[in-house]
């Protein structure tokens, strides 16, 4: 019997005799009794436990969290997980990027994260955390991805916290020893917010074929791709033959966009947007129900279908909030929401919708 078999084996059985033990202990259900020795240890959802909190800025910082029981380190380079905190007596979901680089065998990952002004949860990951928490986790979700196997020249376009999907590929080719040519390109407003600074560097004195660009905007302005002999031309004259991974703000990846659409490589370009771009028309607003839990809530057209199922204290299922992962699709029993992304109108019964980035128009009845 191979390894493999054995520890599928061992799995099955100890899958099997979880579910054994069921008509054991009802009423309640092992797990009832398995989280009092280990919160861990739960197979009603994904946990992990915080095992530390290194700063890596003023205000990012890298949270290396040890997952439970369920989790299996299959997620690729470039992949974000769910993180659920509980904040207020709440629990916040928000996406970040994994950081590190995937390792069948390891015990822990690590998510990077910058505070921002308004992210309530951010903040407290950064600077109100304290190892020994635990978190509720969702599986890795995206197509921001390292191929497998790479391709021989890469470009990375980054911006800020824009690193962290970036730095989890970069470690994978270097753990892998397979770290081509390569350009990264890395707009940071200062020197001391550049997240990753002293490791790039250690890694471009490792790599002769890595290439590193740091621009400090705050100093030397924003990056103009079309700047001519200090534009994109000038840090890789052969930017159109590479296949280029960006990330960063809104601003940034917009002009990334349009400057690929205009050479006429755009199928080259893969995005990374942390935020979501809401441009459609709203809604109309109408009366949200909820057949299940029996509650109603009057909303109006800017608000999303989540937004307000939560307000109404609803249970709401949800993920990436930013309508990529698909985490908080529903069933609608009866009703029309539109798209905010760009105005689609979902009237069907009984039709699959996305509460995260959809509003009302006029009344809809959600399954839950």
């Amino acid at each position: 019997m191979t390894s493999a078999t054995s520890e599928r084996g061992s799995r099955l059985s100890w899958e099997g005799l979880r579910k054994a033990a069921d008509t054991l202990t009802t009423p309640l259900l092992p797990d009832d009794y398995l989280t009092l020795l280990n919160p861990l240890w739960s197979s009603r959802e994904l946990r992990g436990r915080v095992e530390k909190v290194i700063p890596e800025t003023e205000d990012a910082a890298t949270l290396v969290i040890r997952p439970g029981w369920g989790w299996h380190y299959d997620h690729r380079p470039g992949q974000y997980v769910g993180i659920g905190v509980q904040v207020g007596g709440k629990f916040q979901w928000r996406s970040y990027s994994v950081s590190s680089a995937p390792r069948r065998s390891g015990r822990t990952l690590a998510i990077t994260v910058r505070a921002m002004p308004e992210g309530k949860l951010s903040e407290h990951l950064v600077k109100g955390l304290a190892p020994g928490t635990i978190v509720r986790l969702a599986t890795p979700q995206g197509d921001f991805v390292l191929p497998d196997p790479p391709p021989a020249r890469m470009l990375f376009l980054v911006g800020g916290s824009g690193i962290t999907p970036v730095m989890s590929m970069l470690r994978t080719l270097d753990r892998r020893g397979t770290m081509g040519d390569i350009v990264l390109h890395y707009s940071s407003t200062t020197p001391e917010r550049m997240i990753f600074r002293d490791e790039i560097a250690a890694l471009h004195d490792k790599h002769p074929g890595l290439t590193f660009h740091a621009r400090h905007t705050d100093s030397e302005g924003i990056f103009e791709l079309a700047a001519g002999d200090s534009g994109l031309d000038a840090v890789c004259p052969d930017w159109r033959e590479r296949e280029t991974w960006a990330c960063g703000p809104g601003p940034m990846l917009d002009a990334v966009e349009a400057h690929w659409e205009e050479a006429g490589i755009a199928d080259s370009l893969h995005l990374e947007r942390f935020s979501l771009d809401l441009g459609g028309d709203g809604g109309e607003g109408g009366s949200l129900s909820f057949q299940n839990s029996g509650k109603t809530i009057e909303v109006d057209g800017a608000t999303t279908v989540l937004e307000a199922g939560e307000s109404a204290g609803v249970g709401m299922p949800y993920g990436c909030r930013m309508g990529i992962c698909h985490t908080c699709t529903v069933t609608k029993i009866s009703g029309t929401v539109r798209d905010l992304r760009n105005g689609a109108e979902f009237d069907q019964p009984n039709e699959q919708v996305q509460t995260c980035v959809t509003v009302p128009v006029g009344p809809c009845v959600l399954n839950l």
